[in-house]
């Protein structure tokens, strides 16, 4: 693994919890990043392509075509030019990192909300998937980050349609799995749909999950997965949110449960005979290394869960327990410890702060925490938090001076001021990954 650089972030610790806090993020998120997991799971031997320990035999292919999209999308496309060359014929890839790339046009989108560039680069994108027959090879490049990142959206929704229903879900507090279920019935390349429009070619599917469990059908709303989801459950979903929906959004959902409109592919659809998928990094993957870098600065890790889920100030809460039991009791270990979860909590937003899930995440714990040996870290692999310049924050006890004024802040979805204004936010700028939240919490001993 590439060595650890902390030297840009100096000034935001001053004690020896807070580097490791930083430490531990940090290299949760290089492990991540696709130089790293690329190195590690695929290679090149003459013809044979390796991909996590499978092989493909590249001879018996026509060409090769690299289609994806997601935060990750432009590196891992760098990576792949990288490893076989001239063997790639073209590619389009959708991405808010923009890569300079050579087979591959590398085109720039917008996240967490889709723009007009990420329509004209999935446009691109379905125009070359059409162009694909099955002596072909197509290596799908899909990352967290793809499902704005790759928008296509039906003829009869526009744009602004689509971004309306985007972002009041997004503020709502839906899962990721419930705003995915509307987006793969609005879109032409959601929900398996991609891989219905490239078959009968090979697929293999390089896949960095953003999604708690790892479900392919819900990461970058599975452009090449089955889709379990229908368009009842589609319209359930925008109920149950009160969502405002476009009259072109509600004639499109009930012109597909009448059956007017086709269905997304599900398991049982022959277009899946040839996609095979491989995940090559998830929250484990920032978690174990993490827990890595704690164990090697002397203290015990436990990964907690890489599944958490709920409002991100809830969330905060539960998690300052487990500290505090620790702390207190030395259960379910002993300090010095560093606890370490994974997930993608929410944010209900009521307010036009500014902020994120691991900006409130951290603003809550920093205003609840009473001991002096707990320090948190929480941010967003990606390396932006909801609507901020920011990954997250690092805090302790000492963070915050006037509770009553970050209460203020919290309630109304701007925990980014509080914390910009104490030093506490951490700016990565954009990471190359998207792998779910990142959580350390540090506890030392108690001299």
């Amino acid at each position: 693994m590439a060595t650890l650089d902390l030297s840009e972030y100096r000034e935001l610790y001053e004690t020896a919890a807070e580097e490791t806090a930083l430490a531990c993020t940090l290299s949760g998120i290089l492990a991540a990043q696709p130089k790293q997991v690329c190195s590690e799971l695929v290679s090149i031997d003459g013809d044979i392509l390796t991909v996590a320990g499978e092989q493909y035999d590249l001879s018996v292919y026509d060409r090769v075509f690299v289609l994806g999209g997601g935060n990750a999308a432009g590196r891992v496309g760098y990576e792949l030019e990288s490893l076989l060359g001239s063997r790639i014929n073209d590619g389009v890839i959708v991405t808010d990192d923009v890569v300079e790339l050579d087979s591959i046009s590398c085109i720039a989108g917008g996240h967490p909300i889709p723009t007009e560039t990420a329509v004209a680069g999935a446009t691109q994108l379905l125009e070359l998937a059409d162009r694909a027959n099955e002596d072909d090879l197509i290596l799908a490049v899909i990352t967290g980050g793809g499902s704005a990142l790759l928008p296509a959206p039906v003829d009869e929704i526009s744009l602004d349609e689509l971004q309306s229903v985007t972002d009041q879900l997004i503020r709502s507090g839906a899962t990721i799995t419930e705003l995915n279920t509307v987006r793969k019935h609005l879109s032409k390349i959601k929900g398996g749909q991609l891989a219905t429009i490239v078959s009968p070619a090979t697929v293999v599917s390089l896949v960095f999950s953003d999604v708690v469990g790892n479900d392919q059908s819900v990461i970058a709303s599975g452009p090449f997965a089955p889709d379990p989801t229908t368009f009842v459950d589609a319209l359930t979903v925008l109920e149950q949110y009160d969502i405002d929906i476009p009259d072109t959004v509600t004639y499109r959902l009930e012109a597909g449960v009448r059956g007017e409109v086709a269905e997304t592919p599900d398991k049982t659809d022959p277009v899946f005979d040839r996609v095979y998928t491989h995940i090559l990094a998830d929250n484990h993957t920032a978690l174990n290394a993490a827990a890595d870098t704690a164990r090697n600065r002397g203290y015990t890790p436990i990964i907690l869960s890489a599944r958490i889920q709920g409002e991100a100030r809830e969330a905060a809460l539960f998690h300052l327990a487990i500290a505090e039991e620790v702390v207190n009791t030395g259960n379910p270990i002993d300090p010095p410890a560093v606890l370490l979860s994974g997930g993608e909590t929410t944010v209900t937003v009521k307010h036009d702060g500014t902020g994120g899930p691991n900006q409130e995440f951290a603003l809550r714990a920093a205003m609840s925490i009473t001991d002096p040996t707990i320090t948190v870290c929480s941010v967003d692999t990606d390396g932006i938090d909801g609507n901020a310049d920011a990954a997250g924050a690092l805090v302790s006890r000492d963070t915050i001076d006037a509770v009553e004024q970050a209460e203020v802040a919290l309630s109304k979805n701007d925990a980014y001021r509080v914390l910009s204004h104490q030093d506490a936010i951490v700016r990565t700028g954009p990471t190359g990954t998207n792998v779910n939240d990142l959580r350390v919490f540090v506890i030392e001993s108690d001299t």
